[in-house]
Formats: C-alpha cells, sequence, structure tokens
C-alpha cells in the first residue's frame, strides 16, 4: 500500500502503527513548481552523478541494486540515496517539512535531509527534514536515503512535497572559529571498494569519514572538509568527508547535545565508540550492537594515513570540522593529486603536509610569494588556511578573481 507521511526518517514500524494517512499512488512528477517558491515537488526521476545506488522509473524512486551497499557497512541489505537540484526559496528560512508518498515494506526506512545554502561553497550540515537548520537561507538541497536491511528487499517513493518556513532559531551553532577535538583514527584501506557518496577507492587515496551522514559531501566534492593533523602538528592534510564510520552511523560527535543526534549525554566531541571502548559506555556496543573493538573517531584513507600525516599505525590524531566555522573559502582544485602545504609562500618552503582535490579549505588572509601558475592564472598571491600553512591561490576555487580575505 501507498501511504504519505511525514520525514525525516519512516520506517515500516510507522506505516504499520496506523499514524499515517493512505493515499492514491499517483506517480512522482518532475518538480515544476518556479524557483522562489516556499512550497515545491521534488524532481525524483532525475539520477546524476552525485546520487549512489538509486533508480527511477514510472515516477518511482527506488533501489537500484537491492543487494548492494557501501563496502564499510557490514551488514546484509542495501542503501542508496538522491541528491536534488538546489532550490531557491522566496524568501529566507530555517525549516524544510517533507510528505513522502512511499511504500517501506518490514526492514526498510526511508530518510529525508536537507542542507542550506550559507556562501558560494558553503553549506549547513545535513539536517532531518522538519527540523531547524543551523541558519535562515535563501536556497536549499534535499537528500532521500533510502535503506533495506534485508537483501531483495527495496523501498519506494513515488512522491516529495516540500515546504520551508521560518521557526525559532532552538539550535543555533554560530562560531567564527571551527571546532577542533584529539580523537583516534583509523586506517580506512579498503581500496576497490565504495563509499556512502559513490566514490570508488583507489591506492592512497586522500579523503576520510565520521560516523554520520550529516557531514558526508556528494560525490566529487568537498562541501564538508577536515583538517586531521598528528598530536605534535608535524604534519597535516585537509581531506573531503566521503564516508560513514566508524563503527556509529549516527553519531554526529562534534556537535552540541542540543543538535547531536544520538548519545547526547556524552560530552560534546567524545566519539560514542571512544566512550564505549575506555570507559564501557553503552554496555561497550555500538548503535548497531557491535561490541567495539577501539575507540576511533575518524577513519583515514590511505593517502590521508600514510602520505599526509606519515602515520604507520593507528592512533590519536587533532582532527578540525572545518565546516564549523565561518569565514572565507576556497575549494582545492588540482588535476587530482593533492597539492602542498608550505610553512610560507614560496614553492621552496618545507611542505607541512597535503591539500586534497576538492577540500574546501578556509582562507585566514593571504600575503605575496612566488609567482606560481595554477588552474585559475598565474599570480603571487598566497592564501593562509592555517597556522603556517600556505597554499598558492591559483588552486583555490574562491568566486572571485581577487583575494577573499584580508592582507596578513
Amino acid at each position: 500500500m501507498i501511504r504519505s507521511f511525514k520525514a525525516g526518517r519512516v520506517t515500516a514500524a510507522v506505516l504499520a502503527a496506523g499514524a499515517v494517512t493512505a493515499l492514491a499512488g499517483a506517480p512522482a512528477q518532475a518538480a515544476t513548481t518556479p524557483s522562489g517558491s516556499a512550497s515545491w515537488t521534488a524532481d525524483l526521476s532525475t539520477v546524476d552523478t552525485d546520487d549512489v545506488n538509486v533508480a527511477a522509473a514510472g515516477g518511482t524512486l527506488t533501489l537500484a541494486d537491492a543487494a548492494w551497499h557501501r563496502t564499510a557497512r557490514v551488514f546484509a541489505g542495501s542503501e542508496g540515496s538522491l541528491i536534488t537540484a538546489e532550490h531557491a526559496l522566496g524568501s529566507a528560512a530555517n525549516r524544510v517539512n517533507a510528505q513522502l508518498t512511499a511504500d517501506a515494506p518490514k526492514g526498510t526506512s526511508v530518510e529525508v535531509d536537507v542542507r542550506g545554502r550559507t556562501g558560494v561553497n558553503d553549506w549547513t550540515e545535513w539536517t532531518p527534514a522538519g527540523t531547524t537548520l543551523k541558519t535562515a537561507v535563501s536556497s536549499v538541497q534535499v537528500r532521500v536515503s533510502l535503506h533495506s536491511d534485508t537483501d531483495g528487499v527495496r523501498p519506494a517513493v513515488r512522491g516529495l512535497a516540500l515546504s520551508a518556513e521560518s521557526a525559532p532559531q532552538v539550535n543555533a551553532l554560530a562560531a567564527t572559529t571551527p571546532l577542533t577535538y584529539k580523537v583516534y583514527g583509523t586506517r580506512e584501506g579498503l581500496v576497490g571498494g565504495t563509499t556512502a557518496n559513490g566514490h570508488k577507492i583507489v591506492s592512497h587515496d586522500h579523503f576520510v569519514s565520521f560516523p554520520s551522514g550529516k557531514s558526508v559531501s556528494p560525490k566529487g566534492t568537498g562541501t564538508y572538509t577536515a583538517k586531521v593533523c598528528r598530536t605534535d602538528g608535524s604534519k597535516c592534510e585537509y581531506a573531503p568527508v566521503w564516508e560513514i564510520g566508524p563503527w556509529n552511523e549516527r553519531d554526529d560527535y562534534w556537535n552540541p547535545a542540543s543538535v547531536r543526534s544520538e548519545f547526547k549525554d556524552l560530552p560534546q566531541g567524545t566519539p560514542e565508540a571512544q566512550a564505549a571502548y575506555l570507559q564501557g559506555y553503552n554496555h561497550k556496543k555500538d548503535d548497531s550492537g557491535r561490541t567495539v573493538q577501539n575507540p576511533a573517531g575518524i577513519d583515514l584513507a590511505d593517502g590521508v594515513f600514510w602520505d599526509g600525516l606519515g602515520m604507520s599505525d593507528n592512533g590519536y590524531v587533532n582532527v578540525t570540522f572545518l565546516w564549523t566555522g565561518s569565514g572565507p573559502t576556497g575549494v582545492v582544485t588540482t588535476a587530482g593529486d593533492p597539492m602542498n602545504v608550505r610553512a610560507s609562500a614560496s614553492t621552496s618552503a618545507a611542505i607541512k603536509g597535503l591539500a586534497a582535490n576538492y577540500a574546501k579549505v578556509n582562507i585566514e588572509c593571504y600575503v605575496e610569494g612566488d609567482t606560481v601558475a595554477g588552474k585559475f592564472g598565474t599570480n603571487n598571491i598566497w592564501d593562509r588556511i592555517g597556522p603556517g600553512h600556505y597554499v598558492s591561490d591559483t588552486y583555490l576555487q574562491t568566486g572571485s578573481d581577487q583575494p577573499v580575505a584580508p592582507h596578513c
């Protein structure tokens, strides 16, 4: 039976509870509502390169392969997601409500998350529909995630109506300096596998993973980027978030309790796996009931682990969640390989680490230095992206031909 219900997250249990109203299963239509509208219908018929394991046919969005899942997922079943085109709102709003028309058999679920644009390269975190964003925005994207716990069983979404509104701002996360926490890092590995955003993992790859979908960047982007450093600060890498894990899947531990999805009684900055492993929290289990075998709060792709940080074994690292700060940003744009981060504005200065392609970095200020020919022309402007960390401006996409930050 096709039913309509509000989203967030909807499971078969919700449908069985009889708390929703059955509707006729009319096929979903492509969004025809013009930009500038506070109410619109999502286009579920267009699947493109930033979508993962979904198919749209006959007005229905479903899993393309009912047995596929990202390589790091250790359970049976399948998953997939679709990200809609950006939609401009008529006026600023901080909450988007969603009404799904869907069929979710037992053991399946459908989730709707929303994010709002806050700058040229900047977005809020993915936030469950119906909850407030961290600030009012004028443009949003929607992510529809489909999950199944059993191979061969698929949920189906036939319609998604959306509406934006202004609500009391109860979970504002205003910050000028991004949050930094010391957490245990483990090597991702899994070369040849696939991440949560559909990226195929290659040898010496450059991305990181956190145990929450709130910070997963769409494929080929670095909207959510972390700065990961050895605890002595000797080497760092700026790398995009492309995966979910380790251990938990809903543990945005960098957020305060007012926003954190689960484990709200833990201190901000403490991963649940760390508390479970070291303190016996949650009977030493993660959110799927597995016994936690290490205190990991971040997974590091091999290139970050070996090349960026020079690590030979798992261990603690200092992680800065760059998207939690504010200020000018730029997106690292190379031919594919990461670029060197220098100690000063010189191509012969000491290498302090790496900045991966697609990484979105915060620009503190700029200086003049060696002239460099890069992806965006030739000049002598170098951007400071962290204390003692400089990169040529010719490799940063900032949306401007002029420096976007003040002179150092």
